[in-house]
């Protein structure tokens, strides 16, 4: 008999629940690692075929391109591709090994003077990437491409001679944070529910909790969004909302939150849903390819998120 990918597959689930309605638009739109993925935590397969899948994106220098973070196009190695790559494993239970051991020389190599790595490392200006993406040639450090990479390596209990400085960056960073953006809470977060220093990661995350209510820079009532302002370069109606920064109950920022405000979250990311069964892209749309390949990847987080929070979905 054929190996299908999958052991003890889970009940189908009814043709109209979410995750049903989403499996649908997952096969009919996403790329392979997509539908890997979807198969891996929604209907029981192994995690090979999705390493298999992240292998594509791969490059000899030990970093990812080939637009597997869609909004940039082209094929070199970059940090928001090998962050992606990361988040991948992360979810898979694979975040380990000579792969990651490759994937942090590569960290290192891209690394600005402080040890951190910058949004987007320069390169040929004829590169096709998002309008909104900016290319520079001495690019800074940034909390927003630094913070996920070395919370995802601690969480997963990676050493390597690069998370040093790197962690150092991530605390300065983020106990300076004094007017946040809205990027850089969720990246700052992601940082703070894996750093070794638990009684500090707790100060630093209380601290941000109430820079968030302060600036409004979580939208606690969906019905009524006028009120809450958008983070600089985001689209009209880009908001963030409460289980944006908490994606699971475990985070550090469900903190910040009643349960009120989180069941309001949830309720509001669950209608979300739409007609084909995947979840809309709520950034800047710049290209048809870009946001087809982005649907699905907000598709599984949404539904990763629901039920991490003990919400049905089929």
């Amino acid at each position: 008999m054929a190996d299908t990918g999958a052991s003890a597959l889970p009940p189908t689930p009814p043709p109209h629940s979410a995750v049903a309605r989403a499996e649908r638009f997952v096969w009919l739109t996403a790329r392979v690692l997509e539908r890997r993925l979807f198969a891996h935590h929604f209907r029981g397969a192994t995690a090979d075929p999705v390493e298999t899948a992240l292998d594509a994106y791969r490059n000899e220098d030990g970093g990812y391109g080939h637009a597997l973070e869609p909004d940039l196009r082209d094929p070199v190695s970059r940090p928001p591709h090998t962050a992606r790559a990361l988040r991948v494993l992360d979810a898979v239970g694979r975040c380990a090994g000579q792969r990651v051991e490759r994937m942090c020389r590569y960290l290192t190599s891209v690394s600005t003077a402080d040890g951190a790595l910058p949004a987007v490392r320069p390169s040929r200006r004829d590169d096709p990437a998002a309008p909104f993406v900016k290319v520079e040639d001495d690019p800074p450090s940034a909390l927003l491409a630094t913070g996920p990479v070395v919370g995802l390596l601690h969480r997963n209990e990676v050493w390597h001679a690069w998370l040093f400085r790197a962690t150092d960056f991530c605390w300065q960073a983020v106990e300076s944070l004094e007017e946040p953006h809205p990027d850089e809470i969720e990246a700052a977060v992601a940082f703070l529910d894996s750093a070794p220093d638990r009684p500090r990661a707790q100060a630093a995350a209380d601290r941000l909790g109430r820079l968030v209510r302060a600036h409004r820079l979580a939208a606690l009532e969906p019905d009524a969004l006028d009120g809450y302002p958008v983070g600089p370069g985001h689209a009209p109606g880009e908001h963030r909302f409460p289980h944006d920064y908490a994606r699971t109950p475990r985070s550090l920022a469900r903190a910040w939150f009643t349960d009120d405000e989180m069941a309001r979250s949830l309720d509001h990311l669950a209608a979300q849903q739409q007609e084909d069964g995947g979840w809309p892209v709520h950034g800047r749309h710049w290209s048809p390819a870009a946001t087809m390949e982005a649907r699905p990847v907000a598709t599984i987080e949404a539904l990763r998120t629901l039920r991490s929070h003990g919400r049905p979905v089929g």
